[in-house]
């Protein structure tokens, strides 16, 4: 596919239905705490399907997951859970299916945009570009 349109930092800038949506997954509160407007910088490193996805905490805590489009690959959770997915690109985002949720990413309006939905909820994050 050839699409770059992902690779770049984003800083978070705002997010809706956070509180139903981590309840709903089961974060321990402590976590979903410390994650609530969380100024979590987002990077990407995009190599054709090949994708290093990066979240930085403030603090210092990073979580990566590194896949490739349509293959199989280790991840990791919010909740530091880890797991296997495949991670598709349909229609320009990124689809992965996480144990309890299933999440999107987009480049909409030069900003990343995560969605996340487990059972009916849908937890919306945006990331404005920085670097």
């Amino acid at each position: 596919q050839g699409n770059m349109a992902f690779a770049g930092k984003y800083e978070f800038e705002g997010d809706e239905n956070y509180d139903d949506f981590v309840k709903k997954i089961g974060l321990p509160s402590d976590k979903i705490e410390m994650g609530r407007n969380c100024k979590i910088v987002t990077e990407v490193v995009q190599n054709g399907n090949d994708f290093t996805w990066t979240q930085h905490f403030p603090g210092g805590r990073t979580t990566t997951n590194t896949f490739t489009i349509d293959k199989e690959a280790d991840m990791e959770t919010m909740g530091g859970k880890k797991f296997k997915a495949t991670v598709k690109m349909e229609n320009g985002k990124i689809v992965a299916e996480f144990p309890n949720y299933r999440h999107t990413a987009e480049i909409c309006g030069g900003k990343l945009v995560e969605i996340s939905t487990a059972s009916g909820v849908v937890y919306k994050r945006t990331s404005k570009k920085i670097a």
